[in-house]
């Protein structure tokens, strides 16, 4: 932190300023460092996360991936199996992912510094896969309280860092899924969503399909709280992150361009029990 510190400083100091004619000074620009959103940082410090990180390091090397699914604890959730039926996750992996030789590299807590630093650090290497599904930045408004261009361009860096290391990769990029945890964090959310869209919809950018799950979860610009499962948590929480059922109609949201980035055929509709 401190040599970027220092180069921020050294960056930032006064420029000689050419005269413009009749000897007026032209403005100088201004440098603005790149935000912490784009950064490589760890969290090796917290045990669980250092556990994992090795453990998936290890899954990585035993069984290379041909999928890889990234994100943070929405994606790890995946991994949590029920009763309750709203926290049985495992079913639904199994329905769209299991087959598929997909890793799942969703750890909780995860902000895009936090992801970046996890692809630069082992999460590309060993493997050749086919594809990646994206859904990261909603711990970006959390305690980094980082906002929407911040956030957009931790993003690109992911995307660009995939794209160099695994250029046959093709990804599938996620929105940044609505909640309702504060006034502020529903407007940057919007406004984050708005930047990838404008970046990504509409295969702007190849080798990357932008899918906007917004309706799953949002009617009328209104958060539909029964397909989170926060609300059930002893003490509840303000909806975050979906339950199985909600996250079983985000894949079916996104299987049509998953299959399509991997090459076979879509997985039906998941049929509960």
């Amino acid at each position: 932190m401190r040599r970027r510190q220092m180069l921020a400083a050294t960056l930032a100091a006064p420029l000689a300023v050419p005269l413009a004619a009749g000897g007026l000074a032209r403005p100088a620009l201004a440098y603005v460092p790149p935000p912490l959103a784009v950064d490589p940082i760890d969290r090796l410090y917290t045990p669980w996360w250092r556990k994992r990180f090795a453990e998936k390091q290890a899954e990585i090397l035993r069984r290379p991936p041909n999928l890889l699914m990234l994100g943070d604890s929405i994606t790890q959730d995946y991994e949590k199996k029920g009763p309750p039926a709203w926290r049985d996750f495992v079913p639904v992996w199994d329905h769209f992912y299991g087959g598929r030789k997909a890793i799942n590299l969703g750890f909780i807590g995860d902000a895009t510094s936090h992801l970046i630093w996890r692809l630069m650090h082992g999460e590309l290497e060993h493997m050749r896969p086919a594809g990646a599904v994206l859904l990261i930045g909603a711990n970006n408004m959390g305690a980094p309280h980082w906002g929407a261009r911040d956030t957009i361009l931790g993003i690109e860096a992911i995307i660009q860092l995939c794209k160099q290391r695994q250029p046959q990769m093709k990804m599938v990029l996620l929105s940044v899924l609505p909640s309702i945890r504060s006034a502020w964090i529903t407007s940057t959310t919007a406004r984050i969503n708005a930047g990838l869209a404008a970046r990504y919809g509409g295969g702007k950018i190849p080798g990357v399909t932008y899918v906007d799950v917004t309706s799953i979860f949002e009617h009328g610009g209104v958060v539909d709280a029964s397909l989170y499962l926060d609300p059930h948590l002893d003490p509840p929480q303000p909806p975050l992150h979906p339950t199985a059922q909600a996250q079983a109609r985000m894949a079916a949201m996104i299987e049509p361009a998953v299959a399509a980035m991997l090459g076979d055929r879509p997985r039906g509709t998941m049929v509960w029990s």
